[in-house]
């Protein structure tokens, strides 16, 4: 027993020896695991990348994106840079040589998700409101890219006007500012790019602009234009028109503000006359730079100019034709001013009573605007033909509205409206009496001849009925090479018989029954 006993007591300690080293046995495997996970884990921890995928990156900021977009030709950039570009109207051209469209922007989620996961990835810190752009920063930064092409941009030796004499009716637009009439203030020649009611002549094409950096006048002006006392709105729409004359710097371009632009929206429909009359007038010096042109529109500002054409101050309403003829002048800008209801009133005004100036540049933004079919429609339906008619006749800025009825006659609404208005036997008058006092304004006549020619039998009828042939074999022996060719097309087509013709003249009869044999033929077709 007692040996046993003891036998015992010895298996006991094996027992315990036996379960202490499979313990120990597993946790060395477990430790081993765990080195063997750590080093796994550790290995997929990478280094951090010595640069950025240039897919990452947005093209005009060269910054890691945050929200990036896809626009409509297929790029992606950033949400900030594309609304940037669509305010100051820049289009970037990219390293590939191709430019980007923005008319149409969507969300670029796949890449958001992979930048996330890649910084996740490299145990970096994702792209945030402090390391990307903001709007008013990505503002910045493209007028800075906008300065840069403006300088890389070779300057042009100015063209011989004999090279550009046969190119559309811009030469014809330019003759008639020549020998229109002005005040000795006034000069002629810069008119057909700035209306005639602003303060400031060069156009923003030929102006050099600067280094962009913000005006500090600019909080200065804000302050006073949400002054609740009206004579400090007063004074400051005093100080901002003189300072929106400069002529030499780019103080237009660094006070078109959206801030500064949210400020006047309500000063320009203010029962005060002062404050209308000089907030319409700031606008339109604003106006003058191109790229504030686009600007203003976006800004939501081209209703209330509207309202100001349709009733408010008699200087006010001038300016507004000023600052919508400036706006129209951009071809963004010609559909919206169109469609948000500006031609009705421009077209009262121009036969209105009104100042001259007014009249002037309400006929000036007319003819812009009417280079547009949207807007040749619009007109057509508004009865615009008559009224232009008579506004020749009556001699009030006759020249111009010539212009309009040039490009009215264009389109075939414009053509039937004209034919039946009467306007073939009064071109053909105007042409016969020789009252037009230049050339130029000859060849506007004849060109709206030419347009109203593809009207077939009709105007043949009514050419024929006032003597068109006789008029244009005088006009040919006097007007100009551009003139003569449009004439000799006309009298072509009033001297040539066609088909049609003969089956007229050959009687009713057998038009009958042509009619009726196919009558017949679709009776049975059925």
């Amino acid at each position: 027993m007692e040996f046993q006993e003891a036998v015992t007591r010895l298996r006991i300690p094996r027992t315990l020896r036996k379960g202490a080293v499979e313990r120990h046995h597993m946790q060395t495997e477990k430790h081993k695991w765990n080195i063997l996970f750590h080093r796994s884990s550790s290995s997929k921890q990478k280094t951090k990348p010595s640069e950025i995928p240039v897919e990452f990156l947005c093209p005009v900021s060269g910054t890691l994106m945050k929200d990036p977009v896809i626009v409509s030709s297929g790029h992606t950039f950033e949400r900030a840079c594309v609304q940037a570009c669509n305010t100051l109207g820049f289009i970037p051209t990219l390293m590939d040589g191709t430019v980007p469209d923005f008319s149409t922007v969507i969300p670029n989620l796949a890449l958001k998700s992979t930048i996330l996961k890649w910084c996740t990835d490299y145990s970096l810190d994702p792209p945030n409101d402090k390391t990307t752009l903001n709007f008013f920063s990505a503002e910045k930064l493209v007028h800075a890219k906008i300065l840069e092409t403006q300088q890389q941009k070779p300057k042009h030796p100015k063209k011989n006007e004999d090279q550009d004499a046969g190119t559309g009716i811009d030469h014809l637009v330019t003759d008639l500012i020549t020998h229109d009439t002005w005040s000795s203030d006034d000069s002629p020649l810069q008119l057909k790019s700035t209306p005639s009611s602003c303060y400031s002549s060069p156009s923003s094409s030929s102006a050099d602009i600067r280094a962009f950096n913000l005006n500090p006048k600019d909080e200065e002006f804000v302050r006073k234009l949400k002054s609740p006392l009206v004579f400090e709105i007063e004074e400051g729409l005093i100080s901002l028109r003189n300072t929106t004359r400069a002529r030499e710097d780019d103080t237009r371009l660094q006070l078109c503000t959206s801030r500064l632009l949210s400020v006047l929206k309500p000063l320009i429909i203010s029962r005060y006359t002062n404050i209308q009359v000089n907030s319409v007038a700031c606008l339109v010096n604003l106006s003058l730079e191109k790229i504030n042109k686009i600007k203003i529109v976006r800004s939501g500002i081209l209703p209330l100019l509207i309202d100001v054409l349709k009733g408010g101050f008699p200087e006010a309403r001038e300016h507004a034709c000023g600052a919508i003829f400036s706006l129209a002048l951009d071809d963004r800008n010609k559909i919206a001013i169109g469609v948000l209801g500006a031609l009705s009133p421009l077209l009262h005004l121009l036969r209105s009573d009104e100042s001259h100036r007014t009249r002037h540049d309400s006929g000036l933004a007319l003819y812009h605007l009417s280079l547009v079919q949207s807007n040749i429609t619009k007109l057509v339906k508004l009865g615009s033909v008559p009224i232009l008619l008579d506004i020749v006749k009556s001699g009030r800025v006759g020249r111009w509205v010539l212009l309009i009825l040039c490009n009215l006659a264009l389109c075939p609404e414009g053509r039937d409206a004209m034919r039946d208005s009467g306007g073939v036997d009064f071109f053909v008058g105007l042409l016969k009496r020789r009252e037009l006092k230049y050339e130029s304004a000859q060849e506007i006549c004849v060109s709206v001849l030419y347009g109203l020619s593809h009207g077939g039998l009709r105007f043949k009828g009514l050419a024929r009925a006032a003597g068109a042939v006789e008029v244009l074999m005088q006009v040919e022996n006097t007007g100009n090479d551009r003139t003569k060719k449009m004439v000799k097309r006309i009298i072509k087509i009033l001297t040539e018989t066609r088909m049609e013709e003969v089956l007229e003249d050959s009687g009713s009869t057998r038009c009958d029954s042509v009619v009726k044999k196919m009558g017949l033929a679709q009776i049975h077709k059925f």
